[in-house]
């Protein structure tokens, strides 16, 4: 447990009032920088926008994310993949299968039709 339960749950306060402020079912984006602060019941139908380091980006709260902080749904690494000569083939291989398809579904209509002589 990150906190103890005599201090417990730390939510931003300007976060907070930002929330209150908002009527139930508004749709305006919350920005917020404040990554750490804990999910709370309060928050529940709100879109916030948590920054990353870059950019703000946008998470609906929903019920089952209650006591997660706002941070683990705004990833701040960006995964492109995993590289090396294996994976390069298993693209190439993808990206050639995706162009036969193609290929067979031009062809097939094309075979199907009447033939007039």
């Amino acid at each position: 447990m990150s906190r103890s339960i005599k201090k417990g749950i730390y939510t931003d306060a300007k976060l907070m009032k930002k929330v209150a402020k908002l009527k139930a079912g508004d749709k305006t984006v919350i920005k917020t920088w404040a990554r750490s602060s804990t999910i709370t019941p309060e928050m529940i139908g709100y879109t916030f926008g948590v920054h990353n380091g870059k950019l703000h980006i946008s998470v609906f709260v929903t019920e089952d994310m209650v006591g997660h902080k706002l941070g683990e749904f705004s990833h701040t690494r960006k995964f492109t993949r995993h590289g090396g000569k294996m994976q390069k083939e298993i693209e190439a291989a993808a990206k050639q299968k995706e162009v036969e398809a193609a290929k067979a579904a031009k062809v097939e209509p094309a075979a199907g039709g009447s033939n007039k002589k």
